[in-house]
């Protein structure tokens, strides 16, 4: 056998043994709960259903999970770029700590990040009480649940811009100097353009952590119906009501929306990739 048939030969089984695989544990995994959410939905009829998506609790609860949602990751784009690049481009004192801080939403549990978010940004807390004379509320308002969204969905965009920085390099930064282009026109005209998908692609991924973010924000919230109540609280307070199918169907909504901005979002970025490789 000649080193080039040795290095075209797949390392994994063939592509009929991988694909079984992959879909049995994807079947397993997220096909199967998913379809027993429909499932259990059907416990209501198709008016209760409609009855239920568009009842004002539920509408204000779908708009500022997913509103707070969407602001969150827009805020967390420029910081998270900003964040990657400096961790990137340059070296100082304790940058593997601050590395390391940037995954610490991943592993803090949500819970304690909400009680610690929501003693900080009390009236009395260290931040809140510098808030209070500038007439800013932030613990139990939206604001506060903004504030958790934005701490729990930073890594993503900072873990997706982080290796394509690192790939390119300063190779293309001083290309473009050579040719006489300022700053300003490097960042916007040249490395920009080659982050956008990666930009993209933090922000889908923290976007889609923030939809169903429950204990980071149920604490700071202070769950107000029609102000500050989550969609996720909702689905929590009907499993404790043991309206199962109510909940069941308010997950339902959530699933049929988030998709529909998911696939928007994965369109986007594949247009964009495309326009990168044609241009």
């Amino acid at each position: 056998m000649t080193l080039t048939a040795r290095r075209s030969r797949p390392v994994l089984p063939g592509f009929g043994l991988s694909l079984g695989f992959s879909l049995a544990y994807l079947s397993l995994l997220v096909l199967l709960p998913l379809g027993a959410l429909v499932l259990k939905s059907t416990g209501l009829s198709f008016e209760q259903f409609v009855a239920l998506a568009f009842s004002p609790r539920v509408v204000a609860a779908l708009q500022l999970s997913f509103g707070a949602a969407a602001l969150a990751s827009l805020i967390n784009v420029p910081f998270g770029l900003l964040l990657a690049w400096v961790l990137v481009r340059y070296e100082f004192p304790f940058k593997r700590l601050v590395d390391a801080l940037v995954d610490l939403p991943f592993a803090l549990p949500t819970a304690v990040a909400g009680i610690t978010l929501t003693t900080l940004l009390a009236p009395g807390g260290w931040v809140g009480s510098l808030l209070e004379p500038l007439g800013l509320k932030a613990a139990y308002t939206r604001l506060g649940v903004l504030v958790a969204l934005v701490f729990i969905g930073i890594p993503f965009v900072v873990r997706a811009v982080q290796p394509v920085l690192e790939e390119l390099g300063e190779e293309v930064e001083e290309a473009a100097l050579t040719l006489g282009a300022s700053r300003g026109q490097i960042f916007w005209r040249v490395m920009l353009p080659l982050l956008l998908p990666a930009l993209l692609t933090g922000f889908s991924l923290a976007f889609a952590r923030t939809i169903g973010e429950y204990g980071s924000v149920v604490f700071i919230s202070g769950n107000l119906p029609f102000k500050t109540e989550i969609a996720p609280l909702l689905i929590v307070t009907r499993l404790e009501q043991y309206d199962y199918a109510g909940a069941a169907a308010i997950g339902v909504i959530m699933l049929a929306i988030s998709l529909v901005l998911l696939l928007a979002l994965n369109l986007l970025q594949a247009r964009l990739g495309r326009g990168l490789e044609g241009g």
